[in-house]
């Protein structure tokens, strides 16, 4: 549907657990900074769209897998390519991977909806986002 946008991120030594990786909440924080990152690449800042258009972005859901762990210092590259879209929604598949092992480590199907910033309820994308998201 989209090109697949990728951001990098270091691994700091806050994300990581006791056992000296990546804990694994911290993958969705990770790829909702790529989500962010992607948004901002085509011009939409997240404050502004609260502001100006009334809009806000949430995650509905989410579904993860874990392949094999990251560790303090990794410079990890994460992915975000929207694979389907509807009126008030759009869903992503993201990757987190280690290119200095080429080593895939973490997928998701993060589903985002579009939400009126006053009321929280479900509302359209605004027609002009649609174009410049989804050309």
């Amino acid at each position: 549907m989209t090109d697949t946008f990728e951001w990098p991120v270091r691994v700091y030594y806050e994300d990581t657990d006791v056992g000296g990786v990546v804990f694994y909440a911290n993958y969705l924080k990770f790829m909702e900074r790529a989500r962010t990152e992607w948004l901002r690449s085509r011009g939409f800042e997240q404050d502004v769209l609260i502001r100006e258009q009334g809009v806000l972005f949430a995650v509905a859901s989410a579904e993860i897998r874990y392949r094999a762990p990251a560790r303090f210092n990794d410079l990890l590259h994460v992915t975000a390519r929207v694979t389907d879209k509807g009126r008030s929604r759009m869903s992503f598949e993201q990757t987190v991977y280690r290119p200095a092992d080429d080593r895939h480590l973490t997928d998701g199907l993060i589903r985002v909806a579009c939400l009126d910033a006053e009321t929280f309820r479900p509302r359209p994308i605004p027609e002009e986002m649609q174009r410049i998201l989804f050309q």
